[in-house]
């Protein structure tokens, strides 16, 4: 029935962020026309959770080593903005988009959907 998901990540400088995305994290992109880039993620999942504040969406990007990843990450000039911390439910850390919009990363120490067969 679906053929994917669309993410759209609202920012301050939208131009700054899609460079970074292409340079610093390497997403491959396709242009959808007049330089708009469109990004290629890895594969995903959804998860729905409680809350009595108002209803929001958040988007984490998933790593198999949130460590190496980071390091990574750094070497090619991205800035760490929330160092690694131990959830339980997986080790959670931050990158700094050139917006300053943060961008979580986490390494699951839970099941995933997306690495399950269906």
């Amino acid at each position: 029935m679906f053929s994917g998901a669309h993410v759209i990540l609202y920012t301050p400088d939208a131009e700054a962020d899609r460079a970074f995305l292409k340079d610093v994290v390497g997403f491959d992109h396709v242009d959808a026309g007049g330089g708009w880039l469109i990004f290629k993620l890895p594969p995903s999942e959804i998860a729905v959770h409680p809350t009595e504040d108002e209803p929001k969406h958040e988007v984490y990007l998933m790593c198999e080593v949130v460590a190496a990843t980071l390091t990574a990450l750094e070497d090619r000039g991205a800035e760490i903005s929330r160092p690694i911390t131990d959830q339980g439910w997986g080790l959670l850390a931050a990158v700094r988009l050139p917006s300053g919009t943060e961008l979580p990363l986490y390494e699951p120490r839970h099941p995933t959907a997306h690495a399950s067969s269906p």
